[in-house]
């Protein structure tokens, strides 16, 4: 490749512009550019060549047409030691463009933007930026291109060492500038198609296009012999302030620690403890410290290298108990200084801030399935509220059942099927989860709560689907509880109503299961 001489740059994030465009003038290469990209250049006292003296031709429309021309289009693509290629630019009068920076018009900031207008929606797609990015990189052989200010300094560092850009480089180039304008052609064509009432909001997608940047990898998958990394904005969501990197794992646990704990925000302080995905123990109380005990008395044994997430800023008093057992990650909106000093000198602690809430982003869920093929849904988001349930049996539930059954409610849904969770008013009491079975779900429920020394009698149980059959609502009554809510729906309920009336148990259904696999 011949020595980069003449460089296009027009960028909306100026981040890092001015130092590499210092380098390419200490190199000697040719600076042109357009419009406010242009303008930050000459501020930092470098010389820049307008694009409309380049091509001769004014920007015009607004700014819509200025990179739109041979002489950019041109300068681009001609394949470089080509004899008709080259008597071609050479007839008119097209000098090569060696290296170009561009980054887009911000279209997905601009979207994110509530109450967003479709004018200014559509005035922030990038039409010259795409074109000029896919030109350079399509000829990548002899065209350096840059769509990433995160990779000014390794392409300054080749330039200002040998003048060029290495192939390799190059190629790596080009392979990301596809994935960000595939990318960005995709957000476009989501919210257009929402905007425009192709799509109704919360409807699956036509076609599914995923991508994401690889924010880093990881040490291994699920196992060992796995490889794995983590993509998207992740970064937006949580702050990580202590601890060795998050593993595959930790990332699974804790996105479902907190979609968990999310269902109590603003409320009594609560605190749940996950394992594997699963919450092993969830409790409230009138501070953290009390929410804690509640908690971690479910189970004394699954919370060792658990995730444990908490509703408000972490205090010093809750972070002293936690700190003596030992935990992967601490999930929380804030950490106290006093609670920092006690779990920072856990090295191997993870403790991550939540910046944004999970439910503020697109509310669906995906999964990949393998063969290529991906499940798309909506995020399990409902919420059930008194006034919701229907109550079924002889027997009305107590104010303290009533409670008991929407704090397990909340649980429940986080819980793999078959899930069986029996709860007080501010407690969890037993979790079975898993199980082919629903009844193995409540025996092991009923297993834990024995172990843990906690008593099921006058409790709830929650169901995230319909029992089946009456032996399952039998098996919680023998246990103790006194009050269930379910979903309801099963051909059987009227059975399943009859043994909770034979047994004076209060139930209630939602109308709605919460299947979790």
């Amino acid at each position: 490749m011949a020595k980069i001489t003449r460089a296009l740059l027009s960028v909306s994030d100026k981040s890092g512009l001015i130092p590499f465009a210092q380098a390419l003038s200490r190199a000697g290469v040719e600076l042109i550019s357009t419009g406010g990209t242009a303008q930050a250049l000459r501020n930092a006292g470098l010389t820049v060549k307008d694009l409309s003296d380049h091509t001769g031709f004014p920007e015009m429309l607004d700014g819509r047409v200025k990179t739109l021309h041979p002489k950019v289009h041109g300068g681009l693509l001609y394949l470089r030691g080509n004899e008709v290629h080259e008597q071609t630019v050479r007839q008119h009068g097209i000098p090569p463009i060696d290296l170009v920076v561009v980054n887009l018009y911000p279209f997905e900031q601009t979207v994110a933007k509530p109450g967003v207008s479709l004018h200014d929606a559509i005035e922030n797609i990038d039409i010259g930026g795409p074109s000029m990015l896919r030109s350079a990189a399509k000829n990548h052989e002899s065209v350096t291109v840059i769509v990433d200010p995160a990779d000014y300094e390794p392409v300054a560092r080749e330039i200002e060492a040998a003048g060029e850009t290495t192939l390799e480089q190059r190629r790596r180039l080009a392979a990301k500038v596809y994935a960000r304008t595939a990318a960005y052609d995709a957000a476009i064509s989501s919210h257009l198609a929402k905007a425009f009432g192709v799509e109704a909001s919360g409807s699956a997608p036509a076609a599914l296009t995923i991508q994401a940047p690889k924010v880093q990898s990881l040490r291994y998958g699920e196992n060992p012999h796995q490889q794995a990394a983590l993509y998207g904005r992740f970064p937006e969501y949580f702050q990580q302030l202590h601890g060795k990197e998050l593993s595959y794992n930790n990332i699974l646990d804790l996105t479902a620690a907190t979609a968990l704990i999310e269902e109590f925000a603003g409320e009594a302080p609560t605190v749940a403890i996950l394992k594997h995905t699963n919450p092993c123990g969830v409790g409230q109380g009138s501070h953290l410290r009390e929410a804690w005990d509640k908690a971690y008395a479910t189970d004394r044994q699954a919370p060792f290298g658990g995730i444990i997430a908490v509703n408000q800023r972490l205090d010093g008093a809750c972070a002293e108990a936690i700190a003596e057992i030992f935990s992967e990650v601490i999930v929380a909106p804030d950490f106290s200084p006093e609670a920092l000093e006690v779990l920072q000198k856990k090295k191997n602690l993870r403790l991550l801030r939540v910046q944004k809430s999970l439910l503020s982003d697109n509310g669906s869920d995906m999964r990949s399935v393998g063969a290529g093929s991906f499940l798309w849904q909506e995020r399990d988001i409902r919420r059930v509220e008194a006034k919701d349930l229907k109550i079924v049996t002889q027997r009305k539930p107590t104010e303290a059942e009533m409670r008991g059954m929407l704090f397990g409610w909340r649980i429940v849904k986080h819980v793999k099927s078959n899930a069986i969770v029996y709860t007080g008013a501010d407690r969890t009491l037993g979790i079975g989860a898993g199980q082919m079975s629903r009844v193995d779900s409540s025996r092991i429920a009923v297993w834990k709560s024995g172990e843990a020394g906690l008593s099921l009698t006058g409790s709830v149980v929650c169901s995230d689907a319909f029992f089946p059959f009456p032996d399952g609502l039998i098996a919680a009554a023998k246990a103790g509880a006194t009050a269930a809510i379910q979903p309801g729906g099963s051909v059987r309920d009227a059975e399943v109503i009859a043994a909770a009336d034979a047994n004076g148990v209060a139930m209630v259904f939602t109308g709605a299961r919460h299947f979790r696999h």
